[in-house]
């Protein structure tokens, strides 16, 4: 027999390449392709979330001809009646005079005050007062005074902005007229 001894080799299986990369590949279009259908569908499929009465505007390419096969019927659209909102109810005397009367009271108090002091001090005074006056005027009075009412709160506030020009140009504004401007107020509430 031979002397010779087997001669160890060495072999290595063959190495399998890597699916990785085109597995990502795959995935990555796949995500793409559905993004981009989701997209489309967003944009051209209506939404039932539309506003209600609102109807869609007829596409360019439609006609407004009947066509010959199918026959011509008129559907009825759904129209919503414009209403105003609905005036609130009158106010009683009784409950419109202890409204403002809070506010009638803080006006004597600060035409008090404004015939106290002078300069810029009796400015932010007036504007306080004329803020009120505001009030005076948002506030619904009954009807049976009503025409009345926003006359004299107009006719005050006309007063209150004289007297804020000249306290602003330095002079002592007069409240006298003001009083008696908030004291017809008070007689039209029956004070």
């Amino acid at each position: 027999m031979s002397d010779e001894q087997p001669r160890a080799e060495w072999i290595f299986p063959e190495e399998k390449k890597s699916n990785k990369g085109r597995v990502w590949l795959i995935v990555v279009l796949s995500s793409i392709a559905v993004a981009i259908v989701a997209a489309l569908l967003f944009l051209f499929l209506p939404r039932q979330d539309a506003a209600p009465g609102a109807t869609a505007s007829p596409s360019p390419s439609s006609t407004s001809a009947p066509s010959p096969s199918a026959p011509a019927t008129a559907e009825p659209t759904p129209t919503t009646p414009v209403t105003e909102a609905p005036a609130p109810p009158d106010p009683d005397l009784g409950t419109f005079r202890e409204k403002v009367s809070n506010l009638l009271s803080d006006a004597d108090t600060g035409l008090g005050f404004v015939a106290g002091t002078s300069g810029s001090d009796t400015v932010g005074l007036i504007d306080q007062l004329l803020q009120d006056a505001q009030r005076l005027s948002d506030a619904q009075a009954p009807s049976s005074i009503a025409p009345d009412w926003v006359a004299g709160v107009d006719e005050y506030a006309a007063e209150l902005q004289r007297m804020r020009t000249d306290a602003a140009d330095g002079g002592s504004p007069g409240t006298s007229v003001a009083s008696e401007k908030v004291a017809a107020l008070r007689g039209l509430l029956g004070e």
